[in-house]
């Protein structure tokens, strides 16, 4: 049994320990209950539970969210097409986004995947400055996708 200040009691019967935090006007907690004999110990358990709540709500405010934005290419891209696409992602980067580019591969233009990876590496290139590759091109079924992180 550990006391409320934080002496180790002993070794006590479950009588004697409930009525030491009585005495206290305390509460008698189960704190190991797997280790031999158990570990109980007198503490104010709303107390306890309250600072455990704001603990919890502390951490959760230093966390930081990060969202993953998505952006869906085709390989037959036009040049201003691709100039929008590019300003988008950069914007995500900018805004400290992960970004996950798929490119979509539509009938027979599954035959001819190296012109969307032609694509897709002319995206690395421009990128560079501000984001760099966290997954690099990998083929799923009929589309390519890779993902960037800001740098």
């Amino acid at each position: 049994m550990i006391g409320a200040e934080g002496q180790q009691i002993g070794i006590v019967s479950i009588a004697e320990a409930l009525s030491i935090a009585r005495n206290e006007l305390l509460d008698l907690v189960e704190v190991a209950p797997q280790s031999t004999p158990p570990v109980c110990r007198v503490m104010d358990f709303t107390k306890f539970k309250y600072d455990q709540a704001k603990k919890e709500r502390e951490a959760k405010k230093k966390q930081k969210v990060i969202h993953i934005k998505e952006i869906r290419i085709k390989p037959k891209i036009e040049e201003h097409d691709y100039q929008v696409k590019l300003k988008q992602l950069e914007r995500f980067l900018k805004h400290h986004d992960k970004v996950k580019v798929s490119m979509f591969f539509r009938g027979r233009e599954v035959t001819h995947m190296e012109l969307g990876r032609n694509i897709l590496d002319r995206l690395t290139k421009d990128i560079a400055e501000i984001g760099e590759l966290e997954k690099p091109a990998a083929q799923e079924g009929r589309s390519i996708i890779m993902t960037f992180k800001p740098k």
